[in-house]
């Protein structure tokens, strides 16, 4: 709905923002009512619009639309810190682990949480994991896994995901001219690293 809401561009419009089961729209009423001197409410106008893109957009994402992302990770331990606990509640290796997440292509349904933060999903069954029950403190640029979802730290906070890497690319950037380096809509694609080659 988003991406098609961005080729049929409405002036007044200020921002609209994808989620994982709904889409936002930020304008501008006053702009609106005179721009296309409506006979009804705005939001009745925007109503319609929203409808339409309902109407015109596919259900799900295929993993030929999108742009797709490669992200390097570290899955050493030292940057794995959960790894550990995952291999003993999964009976997996740790080899095992690092292959199912990186094997496959991710979709990012929303950035949230954090600025910069992505909800990517889906994980590999065998990887399916809780949040932690008490929230740590997560180091920028790790890559966790809760439930079906994996993401990445943008910068550094509590975080309660199960952390099984870290990628040295700087996600999110203030002083950047698009400071958020991710967007919903697009594919990741993970591809593991030696510790040397994420230090260098």
């Amino acid at each position: 709905m988003r991406d098609w809401l961005r080729k049929q561009p409405l002036g007044g419009i200020k921002d609209i923002i994808a989620g994982y089961s709904s889409v936002s729209l930020l304008y501008d009423p006053v702009f609106i009512k005179k721009k296309y001197a409506l006979t009804s409410t705005v939001f009745e106008f925007i109503k319609e619009k929203l409808e339409e893109a309902w109407q015109s957009s596919p259900a799900k994402p295929t993993a030929n639309e999108g742009e797709l992302i490669r992200i390097p990770v570290c899955y050493d331990g030292a940057f794995g810190t959960d790894l550990d606990h995952i291999a003993q509640t999964k009976g997996l290796s740790k080899e095992e682990i690092v292959q199912y997440h990186y094997e496959r292509n991710y979709y990012i349904y929303m950035i949230g949480f954090l600025p910069g933060f992505s909800y990517m999903a889906e994980v590999n069954k065998k990887l399916l994991m809780p949040r932690k029950i008490n929230p740590v403190t997560v180091a920028s640029g790790s890559v966790g896994i809760a439930g079906s979802q994996t993401g990445i730290y943008p910068l550094q906070c509590p975080g309660g995901w199960q952390i099984i890497g870290r990628t040295p690319i700087k996600l999110f950037d203030s002083e950047a001219t698009v400071p958020v380096k991710l967007t919903a809509g697009q594919w990741v694609q993970f591809y593991p690293i030696s510790k040397e080659e994420y230090e260098s």
